[in-house]
């Protein structure tokens, strides 16, 4: 017999309805319903230190608030991606590479990362400089004049921070590591604070070596390499996966922080009072299309 095309059309359509109804057992799936926000005037931000200490955020918070019919909380540490897991954040602000947002994502418990700007890492060293790297652009050659001079210089030896030194290293040509490079596996605070004790170069974000500039003999040095800065990113969460988890406060805040007004504001603050340095917008590197309209 001929077979008649729009039966099969149809039984293949409800086949598909069908399969998709079902779990892996064959019992219907569960359809997950968003419950609704706490409060959903209420926009709750967990954040790394860097964008909360560097006056970023809290700036941006409240010009969200004066623009929008929305309240802001922000809540800052390491484990921020904990407290979104935890139903205590509805928009996540963090670096790119947060050793835990992939896995965030990947859980099912966050949308897609965009990029809204990048902090700012820095070559820092002693005031007297020994190898007259103060001012330069190029972070290679920094380290090329630092191995030729001899001058001490103590490894951060925190993944990215280690990960960026070997791209400079071998951008400067891969010099002997013996009579400059001292690694004694400590990172973070702890390491800038030893690089101080030994006179040494070493790399670091600009914002957490603020909070510990006083007590050390060090200085930003080398500021101004495209390879020093770091994209943080806005993760919002899901709520079909996430309970409460104010959505729609989420994507208007994740909006705000995009527009081309408030991308240029960030080029406008400063990290601190006495300092040059302004935040770098990087919501061009998103796809066009998530991108406010004008």
């Amino acid at each position: 017999m001929p077979i008649d095309r729009r039966e099969l059309f149809v039984g293949t359509v409800a086949g598909l309805v069908a399969a998709c109804s079902r779990g892996s057992a064959g019992e219907p799936e569960q359809v997950v319903i968003a419950s609704p926000p706490a409060d959903p005037a209420l926009v709750r931000v967990a954040s790394v230190k860097t964008a909360v200490e560097g006056s970023l955020l809290p700036k941006l918070a409240a010009m969200f608030e004066q623009a929008s019919k929305y309240r802001v909380h922000v809540e800052t540490g390491t484990q921020v991606y904990d407290l979104a897991r935890e139903g205590k954040a509805d928009v996540v602000v963090s670096h790119y590479g947060h050793k835990d947002a992939e896995q965030f994502v990947l859980d099912g418990l966050g949308e897609f990362p965009r990029t809204i700007c990048s902090n700012q890492m820095a070559l820092i060293g002693p005031t007297a400089d020994p190898a007259r790297v103060r001012g330069l652009d190029d972070l290679g050659e920094a380290i090329r004049r630092i191995a030729a001079a001899k001058a001490p210089f103590f490894v951060n030896d925190l993944d990215g921070v280690q990960y960026l030194f070997e791209i400079a290293w071998h951008a400067a040509g891969k010099p002997e590591r013996t009579g400059w490079l001292s690694n004694e596996h400590v990172s973070k605070d702890a390491a800038v604070t030893r690089a101080s004790q030994l006179g040494a170069y070493t790399l670091w974000g600009l914002t957490p070596f603020m909070q510990l500039e006083k007590s050390l003999t060090l200085e930003p040095l080398v500021l101004g390499d495209p390879l020093l800065q770091r994209m943080l990113v806005t993760i919002v969460v899901r709520p079909d996966r996430v309970a409460h988890a104010n959505h729609a406060g989420a994507l208007a805040f994740q909006t705000f922080l995009l527009e081309p007004s408030t991308q240029a504001a960030m080029r406008t603050i400063h990290y601190s009072d006495d300092r040059s340095v302004t935040w770098v917008p990087g919501g061009r590197h998103n796809r066009t299309a998530v991108l406010p309209k004008a």
